[in-house]
Order: C-alpha cells, then sequence, then structure tokens
C-alpha cells in the first residue's frame, strides 16, 4: 500500500462511516443527520463534527474510505506472468468487495445524489484511479500477445467495469437465478471478454479458472 493511504480508522470514525453508508444506501439522503448516525453508534453529536467536520464532509469520507478499502484488496493482487489470470483476480476481488461492502459500494457508485454533495473533480480522478489496475493488466495482455496488438485498454476497462458492476448489482438483488450462479456467470463472462479481445479460448479458459481459484 502506498505510503500516501490514510492511517487506520478510529472505532467510533469507522461506525460512523459504515452507518452513514447503511443509511444512504438503504434509505436514501433524506434519512441521513447526525442526530441519527450518533444515537446508532453511541456517541455524541460532536463526533461527527470532530471527525468529520460537516454532513457533506462525512458523505465525502465514505466515499473516500471506500476507494481505500477497495484498493487495499487491489493491491494484494501481485502481477504475474499470466496476466489474463491477474485481469481475472482483480475482477473477482471486485465481485468480492462488493459483496462485503454493500452499503459503501452502493454509496460509491449508487448514481444518486447523496444529501447535497457534489463530485469534485478531485473526487472523479479518485473513481477513475480504481481503473487503473485492471487497464494495466489489459495492456499486459496486449504486450504479450494474448489480446489483439490493436486492442484499445482504455475502451476495453470501461467495457469490463460496465460488465462488473451489473453483475454485482443483479447478484445484490437476487437477479441472478436458475442453474448458473454469480461464480458461473463472472467465469463465462471473463472468458468471453478474454477471447473476443483477441485471446485462444483453451489459454483464456485456464487463465480464468485459475484466477478464480477453480
Amino acid at each position: 500500500m502506498s505510503s500516501d493511504r490514510q492511517e487506520p480508522a478510529s472505532p467510533v470514525r469507522r461506525r460512523l462511516l459504515d452507518e452513514a453508508a447503511r443509511v444512504l444506501a438503504e434509505e436514501g439522503p433524506a434519512a441521513l443527520s447526525a442526530r441519527r448516525l450518533v444515537k446508532a453508534v453511541g456517541a455524541s453529536t460532536m463526533a461527527v463534527y470532530t471527525h468529520f467536520g460537516s454532513m457533506p464532509a462525512l458523505v465525502r469520507e465514505v466515499m473516500r474510505e471506500g476507494v481505500e478499502r477497495f484498493l487495499s484488496r487491489v493491491d494484494a493482487v501481485a502481477p504475474g506472468t499470466d496476466p489474463v489470470r491477474e485481469l481475472t483476480e482483480l475482477c473477482r476481488v471486485y465481485q468480492e468487495f462488493a459483496r462485503a461492502e454493500p452499503d459503501v459500494y452502493a454509496v460509491m457508485f449508487g448514481g444518486s445524489s447523496l444529501a447535497g454533495f457534489e463530485l469534485t473533480q478531485g473526487d472523479r480522478k479518485m473513481g477513475v484511479a480504481l481503473l487503473r489496475h485492471p487497464r494495466d493488466a489489459i495492456r499486459r495482455c496486449i504486450a504479450s500477445g494474448r489480446f489483439r496488438a490493436d486492442a484499445d485498454a482504455d475502451l476495453l476497462v470501461r467495457q469490463l467495469f460496465v460488465q462488473m458492476h451489473g453483475l454485482a448489482q443483479l447478484a445484490h438483488a437476487g437477479y441472478i437465478l436458475g442453474i448458473y450462479g454469480p461464480e458461473d456467470v463472472l467465469a463465462g463472462l471473463l472468458r468471453d471478454f478474454a477471447v473476443a479481445s483477441g485471446d485462444d479460448p483453451e489459454q483464456a479458459a485456464r487463465s480464468v479458472r485459475s484466477g478464480l481459484g477453480e
């Protein structure tokens, strides 16, 4: 993890962030108040302003904290000799994060206005930074000859992001029904993505199985 990451949050600060994320995700901005948050976590109203300064700042910090938690998982995926396997691992981590942190994930990618909070250019850059790891893995796929030489890594990573978000949302809502569960859909999606990008079908299947730990 890079040295500019924030220090671990205090227990009260972490509980406030988690409760704010839960309220925003489940009930929307209108339900969010300092009084409600501190009552839920057993702190004083001043705790919100001591740790965050204001309610909009708290909402921004929920988003920043989500990015930090996401990146801490992504950082554990080391580049190796098989870039398609690496890309698969990154996508597996994405789905694991969405399942483990559903409220924070919903605030990060829910797409709604959050208690009057508006994204700054810095916030947008922070969000785009989440694409850096899979984009770099795709570039390695191209450089190694697994993907087509003329493949556009910036376009491919955005296509993959859309697919990952769609799967996470539908899985959370319980819409992945029948004989194929979310893991089956993820495996098929990644295999087909690699093949469509130029990979050999058998190689793609092996790398995806390996990256998913099968």
